[in-house]
């Protein structure tokens, strides 16, 4: 403590001539009271837990890691010498994050630039506290802070639990899963002709992250249209990216070979604003075309367009995604993709391209679902189709994987398609507004989530009207911003493979009963164990055991 931590700590008093300091969203801050022995004077002072240093702190040789709070809790008396430390308790503020932009920006790079130097002193919109504060110590943070009621959370345990990163990466793989190795598809790792543009022109190609590998797919696609000769045109969205992506590095290239090279960056991409906007101006530098989007509307869609010089004709190819293009996170999210040469799809995503960077309004769509766009209008229609299958007595279901359901109109219309007697499953990471298993209105319903080693993040949907299956996936969810405030792409499966695999994730979702969670009438989540005599099924494993099962039959016998 002497050494380390003590000299970079700073007691902020507040009294007279001493205001209440400012403390900034989301660091970890000691409010303490003392009291000077002879006077009885009470004062309060803050002491922020300094960022720089490592959150927990090793203490002797058994392995005993104590919070770095803790620590200094315990040494108060050193920064406040000869005062008796009446309370000491952990707080953590979040500012509001929100930035507006203006529909009449003339400049969007500027006016998010303008909007971040703002956001550090946005409104305090929740405060964290221990549990064992005090109500005088509360009204005193309240005051100060001006936070609303509903918007003081107590926490028992440790506030900022992002900071137990620290101890998952502790040299203990006891303690830790098998590293997982993602899996390269045959038709990726040899594709026809050494030709990964053919491969796909001959049949669709679906990826699931993180059990096949983001690298040797979506980077390989990329990396292979910035060197190929024919490549005429790669273009791609950028939403959330990482350091160490091949999708800026790939788009240099390319504009560096004479190709048209277009990048749309959306600088309202939440807590990744000047990351996007570093990535813009690095991307720019190179002869990259970056395009900034619209101040009213996020771009959210995960899609890359090839163009490609094939003999008298220009080919186009498609990527297209439920993740963003993000090598960190696509090892610990799940996600699918799906690469296509379809002409209507390829010429769909080229028109929204057009409409990103250009300036008119987008025509009819040939296949892909886009919001704003029709992609609401489209959804409805599906839930109504499959109602009115039912209500004719032909098999009718629904199966929806988000990660968020909170739409009014789309939870409405699934319990008009509930009581027409529809089945509807429904698996989602975080907030569902629906309430399932309620009689007369949702019985027909059930709602799970799956919680394991990897973040469930695809959005996929599966509409079945009599002898009719209709499979989606893409980036939306369900979600008001996302179905009228953002760009989303949602495309048709038709491919029969690609609809089997999708079918499969489905299934292994619907069966586990080991790290699923169930959504009750009553609003209470409780998860599934395997039934007496039942076999324990696990999803995330099965689609491991799946790639280990390829891998090995893919191995060379000797």
């Amino acid at each position: 403590f002497a050494r380390e931590i003590y000299p970079i700590l700073t007691p902020l008093a507040v009294g007279p001539g001493q205001p209440f300091p400012y403390i900034s969203g989301l660091s970890l801050s000691l409010g303490v009271v003392v009291r000077e022995p002879e006077s009885s004077e009470e004062r309060f002072a803050r002491v922020k837990v300094p960022e720089g240093l490592n959150r927990f702190v090793s203490v002797g040789s058994r392995g005993l890691m104590l919070p770095l709070e803790e620590v200094i809790e315990h040494f108060l008396p050193w920064l406040f010498p000869e005062m008796e430390v009446v309370e000491r308790v952990a707080f953590r503020l979040t500012r509001d994050g929100d930035t507006e932009i203006s529909d009449d920006a003339d400049d969007l790079l500027e006016a998010v630039e303008s909007e971040l130097a703002k956001r550090r002193f946005g409104a305090v919109v929740r405060l964290e506290v221990s549990n064992s504060i005090s109500d005088t110590m509360l009204a005193r943070l309240d005051e100060r802070l001006g936070v609303h009621r509903d918007g003081i959370y107590r926490v028992r345990g440790l506030l900022d639990l992002a900071d137990a990163g620290q101890l998952a990466s502790l040299d203990r793989p006891d303690l830790k899963y098998e590293p997982w190795v993602p899996y390269t598809q045959r038709r990726l790792a040899a594709p026809a002709d050494d030709d990964l543009f053919s491969e796909i022109a001959h049949r669709n190609l679906v990826v699931q992250h993180p059990y096949d590998s983001f690298t040797t797919s979506v980077e390989a696609f990329v990396r292979a249209a910035s060197r190929d000769d024919r490549v005429a045109t790669l273009k791609t969205t950028v939403y959330r990216t990482s350091h160490d992506s091949a999708i800026a590095p790939a788009l240099m290239v390319a504009a560096e070979n004479g190709k048209q090279s277009v990048c749309v960056v959306e600088l309202k991409a939440r807590f990744d604003e000047r990351r996007n906007i570093e990535w813009a101006r690095s991307l720019e530098q190179s002869g990259v075309h970056v395009v900034y989007g619209f101040p009213d509307l996020k771009i959210h869609a995960k899609t890359t367009l090839v163009v490609r010089r094939e003999g008298a004709d220009m080919k186009r190819y498609v990527h297209i995604g439920t993740g963003n293009y993000h090598a960190t996170t696509a090892r610990i999210y799940e996600d699918v993709g799906l690469f296509t040469a379809d002409p209507e799809i390829t010429a769909d995503v080229a028109d929204l391209f057009n409409f990103v960077t250009g300036f008119g309004r987008p025509q009819q769509f040939r296949k892909i679902l886009v919001a704003p766009f029709n992609l609401r209008k489209r959804l409805i229609e599906h839930i109504r189709d499959v109602a009115s299958a039912a209500e004719a007595g032909k098999n009718a279901r629904i199966r929806i994987k988000v990660n968020n359901l909170t739409d009014p109109d789309i939870v409405e219309e699934l319990y008009s398609a509930s009581q027409a007697g529809v089945r509807i499953e429904i698996i989602v990471r975080a907030v569902c507004t629906l309430v399932p298993g309620v009689e007369g209105l949702s019985e027909n319903i059930s709602v799970r989530s799956v919680l394991g080693r990897f973040l469930e993040h695809s959005r996929l949907f599966c509409f079945e009207a009599g002898d009719e299956k209709t499979y989606l996936l893409g980036s939306a969810d369900l979600m008001p911003r996302n179905l009228d405030h953002r760009i989303e792409v949602v495309v048709p499966i038709e491919d029969v493979y690609v609809r089997n695999e999708l079918e499969s994730i489905f299934k292994a979702l619907l069966a586990d009963n080991a790290q699923a969670w169930k959504l009750h009438a009553d609003g209470s989540w409780r998860r599934s164990a395997p039934k007496k005599g039942e076999r324990r099924r696990v999803a995330q494993t099965l689609f491991m055991r799946r790639r280990e099962r390829a891998r090995r039959l893919a191995r060379p016998r000797s």
